[in-house]
């Protein structure tokens, strides 16, 4: 596993789905886990140092509301951590579509930083786990640079004969 994948509820799965998406696209192995980081503190912990111990490299978590999961992990690693601000999913919650996640997941405190994605962007999430893994690994490095390639060569096929 080079990636693991953090949420706090079952009702960020489709979400946080889009994330693994990218990772299998490019054969990238992860875990993902539904733990919260207000009711099961400990076991949160413990669940990091075992990603750690089984040799994970980057951890994505995607949290709503109060958003503390990314940054509660990264107080709890030294690995590199992606946040993904989570709209909430219920009308009885008083989100804030997603502001509330994204300004508590940017504004982490000095030293201890967290990447932060788009609202609801986990794709974005994978995207960048690979970018980080691809520093280590050539093949995945290679792959990227060839969905690049393709990303450019799409647009330049679309962009350049517009018809109104």
């Amino acid at each position: 596993m080079k990636v693991a994948i953090f949420f706090g509820s079952k009702s960020d799965k489709d979400t946080m789905k889009k994330a693994a998406d990218i990772l299998t696209e490019f054969g990238v192995d992860y875990k993902a886990y539904i733990l919260s980081a207000h009711r099961a503190g400990a076991l949160l912990h413990e669940t990091v140092k075992q990603v750690e111990a089984d040799g994970c490299e980057v951890i994505i978590a995607g949290a709503g509301l109060a958003a503390a999961l990314p940054g509660v992990i990264a107080g709890a690693t030294t690995l590199p951590v992606i946040g993904v601000p989570l709209e909430c999913c219920t009308e009885k919650s008083n989100g804030l579509g997603g502001m509330d996640a994204l300004l508590s997941i940017v504004q982490m405190p000095p030293q201890i930083p967290v990447a932060t994605v788009g609202i609801n962007s986990a794709k974005n999430a994978g995207y960048l786990a690979v970018q980080i893994l691809s520093i280590k690994y050539p093949e995945l490095k290679e792959k990227l640079k060839a969905f690049r390639e393709k990303l450019a060569a799409d647009a330049a096929a679309t962009g350049l004969d517009v018809q109104f």
